[in-house]
């Protein structure tokens, strides 16, 4: 895959790299994130008819090219003017789906203007009647899902929180609220609400009617619990190391998830992918698919919506290639005998 991270920071404010690189507390936990998947040692089949590799799959009902989506990422204009738009286009190109933040700073009818199918992630704000505004704004635009993230009650270090940037379009952020409405608001309502429960997942539910998906499990027993309240899937993911420094990475905690709901909701893995065979090794450990962060943004950053469209055709393109050399011809034929030590 295409490494676009040198030539964005070069082209980016040292403020906006900072931001997109930024990790919690040492770094240290996206690191071993990453290191993590390429750990996972592979044992292939032979034999198998490979005449026609396939990678499509579906994600919620919602058929994709390929078990990769972009993952929902604030501050896009300070990658590129379009931010999402331009990130949207290169999703639509490629078959796949995109997350969308409640921080994005792109009108929702802008993202669904590019024709990528596209999940809401929700941040619930202190004052709830704001984001249901948000739900309802995002529902009406064509959101396919939302996406409960749990995982990010901290506050960034100054020097890196977009809070403390200096004036800029990127700075920006719920541009789906509008200006009076922020107005009326107190200024702590579009905090995150730090007394959200499991009963926010039918609460969403309820006021959109989609699917909600949990990003932020870690541990099974929450997994189970988070189906219990409705999840339609839970989202294993450190916030791409943004979490706790030393938490578990996601590859080392996908396993236990999939075990505990994978029979009963839909698993997605999210952090430290940087390739196609950490794709291969979250689909063997029973991921329905994988989000994909920091590469599309970088890429977005140095080459506007070519670059992600090179970093997911090229994501794509390996995908067939792993598949071939592990012996599955279709994204139903992966499972965990195809990982040593897998259960």
């Amino acid at each position: 895959m295409l490494d676009h991270e040198a030539r964005a920071r070069d082209l980016l404010p040292a403020h906006i790299s900072a931001y997109y690189g930024a990790t919690a507390g040492s770094g240290g936990g996206s690191a071993e994130g990453i290191a993590a998947w390429s750990a996972v040692r592979f044992r292939p089949r032979a034999l198998v008819d490979l005449s026609t590799i396939d990678t499509a799959t579906a994600v919620l009902g919602t058929p994709v090219s390929m078990p990769v989506l972009v993952a929902p990422m604030a501050q896009q204009l300070g990658a590129h003017p379009e931010g999402e738009a331009a990130m949207g286009r290169a999703v639509a190109t490629a078959g796949s789906l995109l997350g969308v933040s409640t921080n994005t700073a792109v009108p929702f009818a802008d993202v669904a203007a590019t024709g990528a199918p596209w999940w809401f992630q929700v941040y619930v704000t202190r004052d709830h009647s704001l984001t249901e505004l948000l739900v309802q704004r995002a529902v009406e635009a064509g959101a396919r899902a939302l996406v409960l993230t749990v995982d990010m009650l901290a506050l960034l270090p100054p020097d890196v929180n977009p809070r403390s940037w200096p004036e800029s379009p990127a700075r920006s952020r719920m541009t789906n609220l509008t200006a009076s409405e922020l107005a009326a608001a107190d200024p702590h309502a579009v905090e995150m609400d730090p007394a959200i429960s499991f009963d926010t997942v039918g609460w969403l539910h309820r006021i959109s009617g989609l699917p909600v998906l949990v990003k932020g499990i870690l541990r099974a027993d929450d997994a189970a619990r988070a189906v219990d309240a409705g999840a339609a899937g839970v989202v294993v993911s450190t916030h791409g190391g943004r979490r706790l420094g030393p938490s578990v990475p996601t590859a080392a905690a996908l396993p236990e998830v999939v075990a505990a709901v994978g029979g009963d909701a839909e698993v997605y893995a999210d952090s430290g992918i940087r390739s196609a065979e950490h794709v291969a090794a979250a689909l063997a450990l029973g991921a329905r698919a994988v989000f994909v962060g920091r590469p599309a943004l970088w890429a977005l950053a140095a080459d506007g919506a070519d670059g992600v469209r090179a970093v997911l055709t090229g994501l794509h393109t390996d995908l067939q290639q792993v598949m071939t050399q592990l012996g599955v011809a279709r994204i139903a034929d992966f499972s965990p005998d195809l990982v040593s030590g897998a259960r």
